[in-house]
């Protein structure tokens, strides 16, 4: 039992050493080379642990190894041209001007409802009331609002059309039905929900709409009485 006492304590200490060494990016928001480095860092600590039977410096020198990996790989990330995009990658702009980029979204392995959740997390609640937004290379979100994005989002929005697909619960919560809104996309210059990205609609009647690689547009029903 001492021994695996003294054992632990010695790799906590080296891995102490070594995360400080490794600068404070790397007990903060890292980058995807930073994280697999740290993941097996954390995996060499484990079996020199609790495995008597391996020499402690087996354990130690695996480590001081990764780390001198880590130190080459940020030599390249900061002094080659071009080196920061292979190992790092860049930002994603998921949402312009023209409204939500599938394409973006796609090449990140994420769908509307990613960015609409990552939105509100912000708290931004309408599509149309944000300007630009994007996944950074490390997988954090920024978001940028228009001036009036509080005048933009009175009332929450909810999800009508999703990837071509009605939200059958959420046309139940706006007490209509599918042609009804189906009227409204023809209105807006659709055909259907299937070429349909994104539709919400919010308590006010306030629709977002947008087809595939096109332009979203705003229009608002003449609803007499908010819904909520």
């Amino acid at each position: 039992m001492g021994l695996i006492i003294i054992r632990t304590t010695f790799i906590f200490i080296t891995l102490f050493i070594v995360m400080r060494l490794m600068g404070k990016r790397q007990i903060g928001e890292m980058q995807p080379y930073e994280l697999v480095i740290t993941l097996i860092i954390a995996d060499l600590a484990c079996i020199p642990m609790g495995d008597t039977s391996i020499p402690l410096l087996y354990g130690v020198v695996a480590i001081l190894t990764v780390y001198l990996l880590h130190q080459i790989v940020c030599i390249i990330d900061l002094g080659v041209r071009g080196a920061k995009t292979v190992l790092s990658g860049v930002p994603s702009i998921v949402l312009n001007r023209d409204g939500v980029d599938d394409t973006q979204l796609k090449k990140n392995n994420l769908d509307v409802t990613d960015l609409i959740e990552s939105l509100r997390v912000e708290g931004y609640f309408a599509l149309d009331a944000v300007e630009y937004a994007l996944y950074e290379a490390e997988g954090t979100f920024s978001a940028l609002p228009k001036k009036n994005y509080q005048a933009l989002q009175k009332s929450l929005p909810v999800v009508l059309v999703d990837e071509g697909k009605f939200d059958e619960k959420n046309i139940s919560l706006c007490k209509r039905d599918k042609g009804y809104f189906l009227d409204v996309i023809k209105q807006l210059g659709g055909k259907n929900e299937k070429d349909t990205l994104v539709m919400t609609v919010d308590g006010a009647g306030k629709v977002y709409w947008q087809e595939r690689n096109k332009k979203y547009k705003v229009i608002n029903l003449d609803w007499e009485d908010p819904l909520w």
